[in-house]
């Protein structure tokens, strides 16, 4: 069921891109794509037919019918493996992405989840970071200089972002750890849960949410960091000799990784499924109660997807040393700081706890 959600929502994205792209340009963009008895149902056909709501199943199966061809001079096992690596990765992250609460009959409440993890944005940076090797190995195993560059982009802008996107989770962590509170600060569950009925992460700690969002543009490969692809000065990247099926899955992955970003992000920083900031939450203990959180935490999710499209389509990409400058020079520092800031004030916290016991 997860791995539906988020193919569904990845394939709904890229129609989402084409609409937003469109609309801020002045275009139509895609209303064409319809099931022949689709136009016929009352009142919601012509809206279907408008909105091209059938336009990811017609690119799933252009992709899948395409004719496969595999250039000769590629690596033909590495050249088959790369997509599954950087597919693989994007959904193994949801498996402890928590989405909302279950209400029991007994009163007792339980983490919708797959696997809730007391590590599991351990588990989530350990995976995510795996799929840079699917992108390099691309790059490597077709054996052209354009994807190779591709690749080795991806390697070099993954070095630059990472320190700086872990070190501004560990101020996130001393907040949730902080003296008196029972949560493990690794879980993603108790982050959302530390901010129920109280302030959000963003507003506590806005220095750690704007670099994290920008690293997590950077660990997409979307706009303005699509280094690995960059069509205007590599042709495509680490993906210029790829095509049909082959290329659609490395496609799904980059939406996948945008998906599962947006609801890490929104779990972290913005309450999860929890309502707003300092306030309690309305939802009734029941199933209702249930749904009425899951589908919070899906406008949020949607709301920072959208978010992801409307900056591809208003910053221009940055140089490669541009991107190396950001994430040595600015990110790697600021991080550093509010690490240090935030130790301190967890630090007097602590000790004003221990002189009131």
């Amino acid at each position: 069921m997860m791995v539906g959600a988020v193919m569904t929502m990845a394939g709904y994205s890229v129609l989402a891109e084409r609409k937003v792209s469109a609309w801020m340009q002045g275009r139509v963009g895609p209303n064409r794509t319809v099931l022949p008895f689709v136009e016929y149902i009352p009142i919601f056909g012509p809206l279907l037919k408008k909105l091209g709501m059938f336009q990811p199943l017609a690119d799933g199966l252009k992709f899948l019918f395409k004719e496969e061809i595999v250039p000769g001079h590629v690596n033909k096992f590495y050249y088959y493996l790369a997509p599954l690596i950087a597919l693989v990765p994007a959904l193994t992250t949801m498996t402890v992405l928590p989405f909302g609460q279950m209400y029991w009959n007994d009163g007792t409440v339980s983490t919708l989840a797959l696997a809730d993890l007391e590590v599991g944005i351990l588990f989530v940076f350990a995976v995510s970071s795996l799929g840079v090797y699917g992108i390099a190995l691309a790059g490597w195993s077709s054996n052209s200089k354009y994807s190779f560059l591709g690749g080795i982009r991806s390697s070099a802008q993954m070095i630059s972002y990472e320190l700086a996107m872990g070190l501004s989770l560990l101020p996130v962590f001393l907040w949730v750890c902080a003296p008196g509170s029972s949560e493990s600060g690794l879980s993603l569950s108790a982050i959302a849960n530390s901010q129920s009925g109280g302030a959000w992460l963003f507003l506590v700690q806005p220095l750690s949410a704007l670099i994290f969002l920008i690293a997590l543009f950077a660990e997409t490969n979307r706009l303005p960091f699509d280094m690995p692809e960059s069509e205007t000065d590599l042709v495509g990247g680490f993906h210029t000799e790829y095509g049909s099926f082959k290329f659609g899955i490395f496609f799904v992955a980059e939406y996948a990784h945008i998906v599962i970003g947006s609801a890490i992000f929104t779990v972290i920083f913005l309450g999860g499924w929890h309502f707003l900031p300092f306030i309690e939450d309305p939802w009734p203990a029941n199933w209702i109660g249930s749904l009425l959180g899951v589908g919070w935490f899906l406008a949020k999710t949607i709301f920072l997807i959208f978010f992801f499209i409307w900056v591809r389509w208003t910053l221009p990409r940055f140089r490669y040393d541009q991107v190396m400058h950001l994430g040595w020079s600015k990110l790697l520092p600021l991080a550093l700081v509010n690490l240090i800031v935030y130790l301190l004030i967890v630090t007097v916290i602590d000790q004003n706890a221990a002189a009131n016991l």
